[in-house]
């Protein structure tokens, strides 16, 4: 008896713990067969058997849950020592497979005031059944038991509470020191599903312009499926936790009406658990996790620390969040500085430069000199537009700023949504003062022309490249070159013609042209109005 508390004791492992008291039961009780079974909420979520070989243990089929006469004793948690277990009125009988078993011996073990679980023993060697000290041995062994659980399931938790704060701290450090979101959202579902031991991870956020979720990283079983799933609010475990702000878990999913049926395959999916992503009073979605059928469920210390992982996560999301948010801002801020610098200071400089040699101009006698001057003020024109095409691009911060309205940033936009038909995001290039030397007019023109032609790429190309260029000088020229198939005789005559009276409205012209490496160019121009931002003639005339 010594030995067997000793044995039992020196483990801390808590799955060691609970098969070694299985078997100092059945070596002090000289049975033939013994078990432990977890309780919670009034049934075995864990059955730990011992003398059956695996072989007959998958034979025989799913493990008890507590119903029967093995029930009995979570109901009744007393000793209960029977001579034919079949004559008790909760006896429901064996399985197919199943080994005879006449003589029974159960007994609870407790921590504290709560049952933990049942040892049970069946089958006396030598055909007698279990007599009452061998019901004071097992009842002896199970409070020395739950001395042994009680310390292996403090370590365990001790233990499992380190992983999430180190894991926690992984995540804070990895944003600080400024990892992309995506990338720290993966990192996020990783750790949760490593330090829970489930099968399945997955980081849920608001589906923009939805009361839905999405799905934004999976990790572990089937993750490939469940990626960019979009999950509903009303009618999921996620959806609940997110609203709510409070843990949703499951048991069971395949037979919960609270919850989406995530699993690829059904009743792939047994125990989950969904924690509030919360960041003060600010819910941003869930961390869900889920076990496969048959594992056991998630127990309360382990949704709490769950929770902590995902507030501390959702935490440092928010502080990364605010983080790149003042940082866009001080950006804009330098933006603005350098913008203003250049119109109050480059600009006026240079205005002035050009307004001193075109009057020197004017006194040159000789007239390859005049003529060289005259160069020099042109050059200046030129990059005075440049500057100031370069002062509305750093004023412009991104395409939900209320200034982003230049000819510019209108092309990315036009850019950003051909390429969810197209498949693909065509190349741009900008080349002059587009923004400041091309009127409204013709910049809506451009627009309509660039929106035509990607949509004829799309629909009869059969494109993989589209290579845009637009240049404002002398001309504005919009070049739109693929790599389909070409136009060949099935050209999209209405949207030529379209694209063709949108020049010549201008004085304009379009021409369609085949590069020798194959697929088209269309080429668009229309000529700009000349002037100089400093003088209305030229120094030479």
């Amino acid at each position: 008896m010594l030995e067997a508390v000793l044995s039992v004791g020196r483990e801390l492992d808590l799955e060691q713990v609970l098969r070694r008291i299985v078997e100092a039961a059945v070596v002090l009780a000289d049975a033939e067969y013994g078990a432990l079974g977890v309780v919670d909420q009034h049934r075995l979520s864990q059955f730990l058997p011992v003398g059956i070989s695996e072989e007959l243990a998958r034979r025989i089929g799913p493990l008890p849950g507590g119903h029967g006469l093995l029930g009995e004793l979570i109901r009744r948690p007393q000793p209960l020592r029977l001579t034919d277990l079949a004559a008790h009125a909760s006896s429901q009988g064996f399985p197919d497979h199943h080994p005879p078993m006449r003589s029974f011996l159960g007994v609870p073990i407790r921590i504290r005031d709560e049952v933990f679980g049942i040892l049970y023993l069946t089958e006396k060697r030598g055909g007698a059944g279990f007599d009452p000290e061998d019901e004071a041995v097992l009842t002896t062994l199970s409070v020395a038991a739950g001395v042994a659980i009680d310390n292996a399931r403090l370590y365990h938790e001790s233990r499992r509470r380190e992983q999430w704060l180190e894991a926690s701290g992984v995540i804070t450090r990895t944003l600080l020191a400024g990892a992309p979101s995506g990338e720290a959202l993966s990192l996020i579902a990783r750790l949760a599903l490593q330090v829970s031991l489930a099968d399945s991870a997955a980081v849920l956020l608001p589906a923009e312009g939805t009361d839905s979720l999405l799905v934004e990283v999976a990790e572990g079983h089937d993750a490939e499926r469940l990626g960019g799933q979009v999950v509903p609010s009303d009618g999921s475990l996620a959806g609940l936790a997110a609203r709510t702000g409070r843990p949703a878990v499951s048991g069971d999913i395949g037979n919960d009406p609270r919850a989406w049926p995530i699993p690829a395959r059904e009743g792939e999916f047994g125990p989950l658990v969904a924690v509030p992503l919360v960041a003060g009073e600010r819910s941003s979605g869930a961390l869900r996790l889920c076990r496969l059928a048959g594992r056991p469920p998630f127990d309360d210390n382990e949704v709490a620390l769950l929770s902590g992982f995902a507030a501390q996560a959702a935490l440092a999301l928010e502080l990364a969040r605010h983080r790149a948010e003042s940082e866009r801002l001080a950006l804009r801020h330098d933006r603005d500085r350098i913008a203003r610098d250049l119109h109050d200071l480059a600009i006026q400089r240079l205005f002035a430069t050009g307004l001193t040699l075109q009057s020197a101009g004017r006194l040159i006698k000789h007239p390859e000199a005049a003529e060289r001057v005259g160069r020099a003020v042109d050059d200046l024109d030129e990059t005075i537009k440049i500057i100031r095409s370069t002062i509305f691009a750093l004023r412009v911060v991104g395409d939900g700023d209320a200034e982003a309205t230049g000819l510019r940033w209108r092309l990315v936009k036009a850019i950003r949504s051909a390429s969810d038909v197209l498949g693909f995001t065509p190349s741009l290039v900008v080349d002059g003062p587009v923004d400041t030397d091309v009127p409204d007019e013709v910049a809506d023109q451009v627009l309509a022309v660039l929106a035509e032609s990607l949509s004829n790429t799309a629909r009869h190309a059969q494109a993989r490249r589209v290579d845009v260029r637009l240049s404002a000088g002398a001309e504005v020229t919009l070049t739109v070159t693929d790599d389909g198939v070409g136009m060949g005789g099935s050209a999209p005559s209405g949207g030529l013609v379209n694209m063709r009276s949108r020049a010549q409205l201008h004085d304009g012209t379009l021409h369609i042209e085949a590069p020798e490496a194959g697929g088209t160019r269309l080429v668009w121009r229309v000529p700009l109005a000349s002037g100089r931002p400093y003088a209305t003639e030229s120094p030479t005339s």
